[in-house]
């Protein structure tokens, strides 16, 4: 009980005298409010893009693509195939409607808003139970395409994003004229960077013949996956192979989620280097100018480990400051910002709004405490040493 009120009452000083040594104190701050900004700020950037991602897929959806293929840009599926896999058992339809599209995906060039550099967007052409069996999506502005015209509608994040695609406008490609009558969202869905047209005149346009990259089925419901996906890689008829969309999606989201997060914790840690040694350099000042006043409480009878104990929590106390006014200063500067890379799985854009979310607050704090208590060990087992005759007749 005597340690508790003697580590109780030496911390409460040291923390009232930080007004005192601000400008010391600042520095600490500052360098670890910087280090929380950017480890916050890289972070937010893989958590937009995988819940882009992640947000694209559905238990109750499953992708066909061609045996082996990585992704629908490398897939292929030809007209008796797409007719074959419409029959597969499993499958909602709507009568004797199969709610599924065969779907061609191609990259087109437009420029960028930001840099006004070429970008690759993907349009897609889909079949009429392209929307139905998404029921994420709804038209934003202006109406859906026309079937068998050269009419696209644009995603709300390539609208953003990219030139051009405003509902009225046209969008040159090639010999091409497509005219934007529609915005559509899909709840921030990958499918936002994307524009729509109908999948039989783009087969004309780019000479795919009766081909296309992939289908996207709707399930009758998500236990009904293995029956459909069972059914087609038993079919000699097929060569396919079948994944659950959202199953797709993660893995397609993993490669660029992985490097942004380790490069940001990278950066991270070499600028939380830096905030370290300023944070000793801090604590090492206060411990200095109060040098007489710790050994006048040792001489008193003070215990060397409340004096340890103060020190520290005067160094998390201010790593706790620096913490939190980069995680806010994070929030308001990055939460929401839109931006688009590139998906190396496919090559294309994926337009996406950056996330900074509790846990990844919580973990900035968490990495400015751990920089606060390692930049106060040192200088707290120095006060705890300090010769107390020695430290009495410093003036």
């Amino acid at each position: 009980m005597n340690f508790l009120k003697q580590t109780l009452a030496v911390t409460i000083v040291n923390l009232r005298t930080i007004p005192q040594r601000l400008g010391s104190s600042g520095v600490a701050i500052v360098g670890i409010a910087g280090v929380v900004i950017v480890l916050v700020s890289v972070l937010s950037i893989a958590q937009g893009f995988a819940a882009a991602m992640e947000a694209s897929g559905s238990p109750v959806r499953a992708l066909v693509m061609r045996s082996g293929a990585d992704s629908e840009m490398t897939s292929g599926l030809s007209g008796p195939e797409v007719d074959i896999i419409k029959q597969a058992p499993g499958l909602r339809r709507d009568a004797q409607t199969p709610l599924a599209s065969a779907e061609l995906y191609v990259i087109i060039d437009i420029p960028k808003i930001s840099t006004d550099s070429a970008a690759n967007v993907p349009l897609r052409g889909i079949e009429p139970a392209g929307t139905a069996l998404r029921e994420e999506f709804s038209i934003a502005e202006g109406r859906m395409f026309e079937f068998g015209t050269n009419e696209v509608i644009v995603g709300r994040g390539a609208s953003v994003n990219f030139k051009g695609l405003t509902v009225g406008n046209t969008v040159v490609v090639g010999q091409s004229t497509w005219k934007v009558v529609g915005l559509f969202e899909t709840d921030g869905s990958v499918a936002e960077t994307e524009i729509w047209c109908d999948a039989r005149v783009l087969q004309g346009v780019y000479r795919r013949g009766n081909t296309y990259q992939s289908l996207l089925a709707r399930l009758d419901s998500s236990d009904s996956f293995n029956t459909f996906r069972d059914w087609l890689t038993a079919n000699p008829q097929v060569n396919v192979q079948v994944r659950r969309e959202e199953d797709y999606y993660a893995q397609q989201s993993r490669a660029l989620t992985s490097l942004i997060r380790t490069v940001g914790f990278g950066i991270a840690a070499l600028m939380g280097i830096g905030a370290v040694f300023g944070a000793i350099l801090t604590m090492y000042t206060a411990v200095s100018t109060r040098s007489r006043e710790i050994a006048t409480l040792r001489a008193l009878g003070f215990n060397a480990t409340s004096v340890v104990v103060s020190v520290l929590a005067e160094s998390l106390a201010l790593a706790a400051i620096g913490g939190s006014i980069g995680g806010l200063l994070a929030y308001v500067a990055f939460n929401g910002y839109q931006t688009s890379t590139m998906n190396f799985s496919t090559f294309s854009q994926v337009a996406f709004a950056f996330q900074v979310t509790p846990q990844l607050l919580g973990m900035g704090l968490f990495y400015a405490l751990a920089m606060g208590l390692v930049g106060g060990l040192f200088p707290a087992l120095r006060a705890a040493r300090l010769p107390i005759p020695s430290a009495l007749r410093e003036l």
